[in-house]
């Protein structure tokens, strides 16, 4: 991917960003929200930064782990960190960009074939929604709410371990792909060997521990919301903001939008108010000020590490504007 079509599409994702906060902000009332601002406690949002930063570092821990189980060998783990987190920089983007760009860098670094680490990006989402699929379980006592994403989410996991366990469904995507006219149809191979690795990532030998990394980590962005809550002199629980914010984050998973942009927002503001007791000129900063702590706080770090990465390996980057044949 060239650098010019990389900051186009941060800039369109920006974009999207500030319509969706502005209408927030408008929605609410700006003096209010500028008022709960000039009233909160700043240092409680590094905090939250810090909290998000250790979430990257546990799904990091989940990247290595998988790499481990795929038999990826000899990638230093600087560089490994680095396409990591150089994910992130395409967070907000439609199907998950960043994901498929982790395999995209680190076939261009280390000549790992994108077939290979694609299985990836499924079974990161995969354990991810049932981290937060427990959180919200654990947190749901008496919250019709929580209870319906949490099943429409545990609905949608055993569908997929279904779906990837299942010879007959990949017999047919196979023959499907493989039908596609041009390069399209030469993928077929490639996707049955990428299939092959999924399934070794999905074992339920290979979910357990990649699955705990998932809960811990977005517990701690849960503690991110407590936090800046309190910045606000909101006395919250923490049981209850690690509640709120995995529900929202869920519906966000779930809902195919980039980022899960109003969606999540939409979901913690509403249930901040209606079940936090939060007053909404306060839900609206908290819920500002979360996102910018854990989603764009990702993207600002994906583009540093990228930049490394660029800077580490100027041979690969000469590439990066060039199609990608393992695709």
């Amino acid at each position: 991917m060239s650098s010019g079509r990389l900051l186009r599409r941060l800039l369109a994702a920006v974009l999207l960003g500030i319509v969706v906060y502005a209408g927030f902000a408008f929605y609410r009332g700006v003096a209010e929200i500028g008022e709960r601002l000039g009233r909160f406690s700043w240092i409680a949002f590094v905090a939250a930064c810090a909290l998000a930063f250790g979430n990257y570092l546990l799904r990091y821990a989940k990247w290595e782990y998988y790499l481990w189980r795929l038999h990826v060998r000899g990638v230093p783990k600087l560089d490994s960190l680095l396409i990591y987190l150089s994910g992130f920089v395409l967070t907000v983007t439609p199907g998950k960009v960043g994901e498929v760009f982790r395999s995209f860098l680190l076939q261009k670094s280390h000549k790992v074939p994108i077939a290979k680490t694609a299985p990836i990006v499924v079974a990161e989402r995969l354990t991810d929604v049932i981290g937060i699929v427990v959180l919200v379980l654990f947190g749901s006592t008496g919250f019709e709410g929580g209870l319906f994403w949490a099943g429409l989410g545990g609905a949608l996991v055993v569908i997929a371990l279904f779906a990837i366990g299942s010879e007959t469904v990949v017999n047919l995507a196979v023959r499907l792909v493989g039908m596609l006219p041009g390069r399209l149809g030469a993928l077929g191979p490639k996707l049955r060997e990428s299939w092959e690795g999924l399934r070794l990532l999905t074992s339920p030998r290979a979910l357990l521990v990649p699955t705990l990394l998932s809960i811990v980590a977005w517990w701690l962005e849960g503690v991110s919301l407590w936090v800046i809550l309190h910045g606000f002199g909101e006395p919250v629980s923490l049981s209850l903001a690690c509640f709120f914010y995995s529900t929202a984050t869920l519906a966000g998973a779930l809902i195919p939008v980039p980022g899960g942009l109003g969606i999540t927002e939409g979901a913690l503001e509403e249930q901040l108010t209606r079940l936090g007791g939060v007053t909404t000129a306060t839900a609206t900063s908290a819920m500002m000020l979360v996102r910018l702590a854990t989603l764009w706080f990702a993207v600002l770090v994906g583009f540093l590490a990228l930049a490394w990465w660029r800077a580490r390996h100027p041979e690969a980057e000469q590439r990066l504007a060039a199609p990608a044949e393992e695709r």
